[in-house]
């Protein structure tokens, strides 16, 4: 099976590097990320290319988790590439989510566009702080759901919800008298109005992270994904496949800025010789080289733990730790070996920055993580303790 993801991560590769690399000065960026108009001419070239949703087969099974790893990381490679290759976040998650839980019907009307790349989706589950709502500790959620006949009324205020402006399927959590629940909606509804676009450090994602009001929004009973009580429980199922996506898109990101530092490193000439022949630069690289291999084999490692059927909460947990610090010190050291160039936009370093920089605090900060290790730890203890 590594020899047929193999062939579809080189497939990928070329089309990142030939096709979408020379649209990463394209004048669509946009401050929320880039428009959708820009997005849907990537899809149609990589539809042509054959390279489209390339995580998920003909026959829509789902490759591997370490399968995924090897393509996904390729499509990394640009900011714009999991946008073109439709492996992007949230749509790559949700398609996840719903393949592994929705009924036929559910996937034929919302699963199968955002497989096709003719949608965008969102994942409604976090609420602000400021009233004390969800936000890593799911269980705080305050957006409430009551049945109505057939259907559901749902209510509540949510916020950095990625990609809610523009989507066309939406996946809202809310809580009932029997525990959290899930739902999907056609978006747009006039019921869930966004309130801002929030100014955020990364620009990749389309829509950008919207704070978005849901009043009295009304939905068919038959669009509830399972039963009424089992959301936290699917939202477990898409929690660590996601979480690890996210560090194999952005081990791509950080490939290619090591790349590209590196070609400056030898290009660039002081103190009459090449940067990389100073021991300061070349010891930076030498680093970055080094957190790369290990946050690949972090990846791996977690993958193959996915595979055997586990949640791999704690593994994913481990290494969304583990990859998200690395990578971030690898795009660190690449701004500081590019000097003035590193933080200017005349190269991708300084976005694959900032983009890392957001995937510290995105799906959990590293210290609810090491928090949720710790708890691990000490009940793994009392356990051996009889």
């Amino acid at each position: 099976m590594t020899e047929r993801a193999n062939a579809i991560a080189a497939k990928v590769e070329a089309f990142v590097r030939t096709v979408v690399m020379p649209y990463e000065k394209d004048g669509r960026l946009g401050f929320h990320g880039p428009e959708d108009a820009l997005v849907m001419e990537l899809r149609a070239k990589a539809r042509e290319a054959g390279v489209l949703t390339p995580h998920i087969l003909q026959d829509g099974s789902h490759l591997t988790q370490q399968e995924t790893a090897i393509v996904l990381i390729r499509s990394g490679l640009s900011p714009l590439g999991p946008l073109a290759c439709n492996t992007a976040a949230p749509d790559e998650g949700n398609m996840y989510l719903l393949g592994k839980v929705g009924n036929a019907e559910q996937k034929a009307r919302f699963l199968d566009p955002l497989i096709r790349g003719e949608a965008r989706s969102a994942f409604f589950m976090t609420e602000p702080a400021e009233t004390g709502g969800a936000g890593s500790d799911p269980s705080m959620m305050q957006t409430t759901c009551r049945l109505d006949g057939n259907h559901w009324i749902i209510n509540g205020r949510k916020k950095f919800i990625t990609g809610a402006e523009g989507a066309r399927v939406g996946i809202v959590m809310a809580r009932s008298d029997d525990g959290a629940c899930m739902f999907l909606v056609d978006l747009p509804d006039p019921a869930i109005r966004t309130v801002r676009v929030i100014d955020t450090i990364d620009s990749s994602m389309p829509g950008g992270h919207a704070e978005v009001d849901i009043a009295d929004l009304r939905v068919p009973a038959d669009q509830m994904l399972g039963a009424s009580g089992e959301g936290f429980a699917y939202a477990q199922i898409r929690l660590s496949p996601a979480r690890l996506s996210h560090c194999m898109r952005w081990l791509g990101l950080a490939t290619r800025a090591q790349e590209i530092a590196t070609d400056y490193a030898c290009r660039r000439h002081a103190f009459g010789k090449p940067l990389v022949d100073h021991e300061g630069v070349g010891f930076m690289l030498a680093d970055n080289l080094i957190d790369l291999k290990q946050a690949e084999r972090m990846i791996d490692w977690c993958a193959g733990v996915l595979d055997t059927g586990s949640l791999g909460t704690a593994e994913s947990s481990m290494a969304k730790v583990a990859v998200s610090d690395a990578l971030f010190r690898v795009a660190d050291r690449c701004v500081q070996v590019m000097g003035g160039t590193g933080v200017s936009g005349d190269t991708i370093v300084e976005q694959a920055f900032r983009e890392i920089r957001a995937f510290r605090i995105y799906d959990g900060p590293t210290e609810v993580h090491k928090w949720s290790l710790a708890k691990k730890i000490k009940r793994d203890w009392k356990a051996a303790q009889g």
